[in-house]
């Protein structure tokens, strides 16, 4: 059964995402960003306990991310981590939001689910927005994929007013006393 994570689920999905981290197949997540990010994730439980979770985060208007989907190793297999990854995309759907993309070693697992393999310049939120904090932007490895929901419209994104003339930025003062 897939349902909204609560507070209570933090421990375990630290426990199935950082196991997963340690084998060097996603990052690692601290209880900190997993309360600050968990109204953004779904987990499945079965007999009572956390067996999977996903997030999805949202980057822009037209693009969200399917993240830190980890299923627990005696788990995989039984189809856990593609009925979480169709709830992220059905969450997506819900939302209107048209395209899902995912940084991530398992290009196969993804292409089956409709996702494409693009290049990460094509990407610029995300990589602006996340990527710059993380460990591995020097030299990172995961496959950037994506997924557009042809049946989400697209979005008309207005174009941000420009700075009135004359506005100016305060600085701080970096004189010495």
């Amino acid at each position: 059964m897939i349902r909204p994570a609560t507070v209570h689920d933090v421990q375990r999905i630290s426990e199935i995402i950082n196991n997963h981290a340690e084998l060097g197949r996603m990052l690692f997540k601290s209880y900190a960003q997993l309360y600050e990010d968990l109204r953004d994730f779904a987990v499945e439980e079965k007999d009572g306990r956390i067996v999977g979770c996903c997030a999805l985060a949202i980057v822009w208007a037209d693009l969200a991310e399917v993240r830190s989907l980890a299923v627990d190793d005696a788990h995989r297999g039984q189809g856990i981590g593609r009925r979480l990854t169709e709830w992220a995309v059905e969450e997506a759907r819900r939302l209107q939001i048209r395209r899902i993309m995912s940084l991530t070693y398992e290009q196969a697992f993804f292409e089956k689910l409709g996702f494409e393999v693009v290049n990460k310049d094509t990407l610029p939120l995300k990589v602006w927005s996340d990527c710059v904090r993380c460990p591995k932007r020097d030299g990172c490895d995961e496959i950037a994929m994506v997924r557009t929901l042809s049946d989400v419209p697209m979005i008309v994104m207005p174009t941000a007013p420009p700075t009135p003339k004359g506005v100016s930025i305060p600085v701080l003062d970096l004189t010495e006393e």
